[in-house]
């Protein structure tokens, strides 16, 4: 089985596009005082996000993967969290935080997807299956 690169991920490339616009977002609607407070915070969390899923893809181990995908999903929380932060400061408004929800939403069921296929595709002994070269 090839080794597809995790940037070919569906859940990744939405997790992405949430990733960059809450980046953009901040900078355009968090206000400077915030810079190393809340708005560090949810872009932290929002990289974190993208970034499980890539160290967890990179494991070989589906239960590693599931794993990591799993602390990607608390991300998703957390960015949420940090987001109706944004809302309750009054540096966003209601609709923003509907429409990030929704995607942060999407992205959740996405990695709950991803979780369910990785763990029917794990092997009775993943411990034990060797490592596989990237497929370049």
């Amino acid at each position: 089985m090839a080794f597809l690169p995790f940037t070919d991920l569906e859940v990744y490339k939405e997790c992405r596009l949430l990733r960059k616009s809450i980046a953009e977002m901040v900078k355009i609607h968090f206000p400077e005082h915030e810079k190393y407070k809340l708005s560090d915070q949810v872009i932290r969390s929002s990289r974190r996000i993208t970034a499980c899923i890539a160290e967890g893809h990179g494991r070989f181990y589906y239960k590693e993967n599931v794993q990591y995908c799993r602390m990607a999903r608390g991300s998703l929380s957390e960015t949420l969290e940090h987001l109706v932060t944004g809302f309750d400061e009054g540096y966003i408004t209601a609709d923003m935080l509907k429409d990030y929800k929704t995607r942060i939403d999407s992205c959740g069921r996405l990695l709950n997807g991803y979780i369910k296929y990785l763990l029917k595709a794990k092997t009775p002994k993943d411990e034990d299956t060797p490592d596989e070269p990237f497929n370049q």
